[in-house]
């Protein structure tokens, strides 16, 4: 029976090259997929696209691709490698083109095709609801976009056009590993128990180094072995979905069935309903067996008819955040930053600042749990932040923060300060048949 390889070459926007040309060079892969879409990262994607029209896709693209289209392509005494990939973000077709320029520097002669139509924000109507209970009228001229979240169909389209490389926009993470499933065993798209099954993949690869041990190291809890020289992970799927969950031999960190039980947990809400564009997966019987060292054998998952209905993602802006930050060090530390908190505050009244929301606390005593009794640390940073409707008394926490250099209390150093905008997200429902993927290339 045939066994399809699928890689996990990312699984964020800024994670480590390293691991993912490791799996293209040793991990003897049909697919390499990077995922590397978060909530907000379109809509910062769309403001970079607005400042530059031809960017607006992710920025490790081109490092990323530079590192792994030598080993793309149909090449002797290997299998055909193929990458699929988000990385398009709100701009698949000169992420594409980026790609191509790429492959040609390299000398490598590969098809490129973007996967387009996630970006719906022309097909909302002001009316409609937000789960923030805003409507899409009431943000005016602060919406940024708005995009669906997209599933297999696109992607199938560009392997059905002999694709080398499929960039995307918007595409449920798990989509992203059903795909090459579907399209190399020729599942049906109602076929929902294996559509199910392959879903279970892509959710345990979709995060790379989370599923291989990298956030579920714990010193003295849950000892990882070698996690500088993290190993991304890869599945091995045969035509029916089953799958083994394994890495690179040789490379740091673990695949177990502690691994695996945490991944699959990780961002599911309901598992008997984990809900995505191609499929209503249930998780609620999956079991994990180790086969062997970093061999893990997954079974157990279903699947019913998909949702009628697809995600929409839609970005806004929504005021700035100023941030001032003060260290305090030696005997008395936290009663100087204590003071220094007070007296920040105060300062913030009494020139006027607005503020929809303030947060003023000391990191490593209160800054996560909120107040609590501590032994006397040695050192202690303070650190305020308020978001503001308006850009310039965002700018006077910081402001105020850096003041107290030399207006007390004594002994605070390592100031520093900023001022951010705010991209705020929010979610909505649209029918599915008012999207339309399609590709180019």
């Amino acid at each position: 029976m045939k066994t399809l390889r699928i890689g996990a070459g990312a699984g964020y926007s800024g994670d480590r090259i390293e691991p993912a040309v490791e799996l293209a060079e040793q991990g003897d892969l049909d697919y390499l997929v990077f995922e590397c879409l978060a909530e907000r990262t379109i809509a910062l994607a769309q403001q970079a696209r607005i400042s530059d029209p031809a960017g607006g896709y992710d920025p490790l693209l081109s490092e990323r691709m530079h590192r792994v289209l030598p080993f793309v392509g149909r090449q002797p005494g290997r299998r055909r490698l193929r990458v699929i990939t988000n990385m398009g973000a709100a701009n698949p077709v000169s992420a594409a083109a980026q790609v191509r320029r790429i492959a040609g520097e390299l000398g490598v002669k590969l098809k490129v095709v973007a996967v387009l139509g996630d970006d719906v924000l022309s097909a909302l109507r002001p009316e409609q609801m937000l789960d923030n209970g805003q409507t899409l009228g009431a943000l005016g001229d602060r919406l940024i976009s708005a995009n669906a979240y997209l599933g297999v169909d696109g992607i199938l389209e560009a392997l059905r056009a002999d694709a080398d490389v499929v960039i995307t926009g918007r595409v449920a993470d798990p989509s992203l590993f059903l795909a090459p499933q579907m399209f190399e065993f020729g599942w049906a798209a109602d076929d929902w128990l294996r559509l199910g099954r392959g879903t279970l993949v892509g959710h345990l690869l979709e995060c790379a180094g989370q599923v291989s041990g990298g956030y579920f190291a714990d010193p003295g809890l849950k000892d990882v072995d070698d996690l500088a020289r993290l190993g991304f992970p890869l599945a091995e799927v045969d035509a029916d979905g089953h799958a083994l969950i394994t890495k690179v031999a040789g490379s740091g960190g673990q695949v177990s069935r502690a691994t695996c039980s945490e991944q699959l947990i990780y961002e599911v809400h309901d598992p008997a309903a984990y809900l995505t564009p191609d499929v209503t997966a249930d998780f609620s019987r999956v079991g994990f067996v180790e086969e062997g060292i970093d061999r893990v054998r997954v079974q157990g998952a279903d699947g019913r008819a998909r949702p009628e209905q697809l995600k929409v993602s839609v970005g806004y802006l929504d005021g700035w955040i100023g941030e001032g930050q003060m260290s305090y060090g030696g005997p008395g530390a936290v009663a100087r930053a204590q003071l220094a908190r007070d007296v920040v505050l105060k300062r913030l009244e009494l020139i006027g600042v607005t503020m929809q929301d303030v947060r003023a606390e000391l990191i490593g005593m209160d800054s996560l749990h909120g107040p609590r009794s501590h032994v006397e640390p040695w050192e202690v940073r303070l650190r305020v932040a308020a978001r503001c409707a308006d850009r310039g008394d965002a700018v006077r926490v910081g402001n105020e923060v850096e003041t107290l250099y030399t207006n007390g209390p004594a002994g605070g150093g390592g100031a520093s300060k900023s001022v951010r905008q705010v991209v705020a997200v929010a979610s909505l429902l649209l029918p599915r048949g008012a999207v339309t993927p399609r590709i180019e290339g």
